[in-house]
């Protein structure tokens, strides 16, 4: 499991920075800009605040995980959550977490 977990964070990773840096390039390097277009219509902002609940809750259980176990490694499954996505932060905390 430990490989198919790292498989799915390189995935999650790569597939959606293609997206996002074929945006910037056609749009330009604006933040905010990016976030007006993933509020264009309720439809995407539904799925804004469903990622957004979803990155808010891993992280919760990251923070408490690794105060329970110690494992301070799984900490990077955060900035990779809330700087890729939560395609990336959970499969690469599980990664991290199913350490042999």
């Amino acid at each position: 499991m430990r490989v198919i977990f790292l498989g799915l964070a390189l995935w999650g990773a790569v597939h959606p920075m293609y997206y996002f840096m074929t945006w910037f390039q056609t749009e330009g390097w604006d933040i905010m800009k990016m976030v007006d277009a993933w509020h264009v219509n309720a439809a995407s902002s539904g799925l804004v605040w469903d990622l957004t609940i979803a990155a808010l809750t891993l992280t919760l259980w990251i923070l408490v995980e690794t105060v329970q176990r110690r494992r301070l490694l799984g900490l990077l499954a955060i900035p990779a959550t809330f700087c890729i996505g939560v395609s990336c932060g959970l499969p690469l905390y599980l990664f991290f977490r199913s350490k042999a």
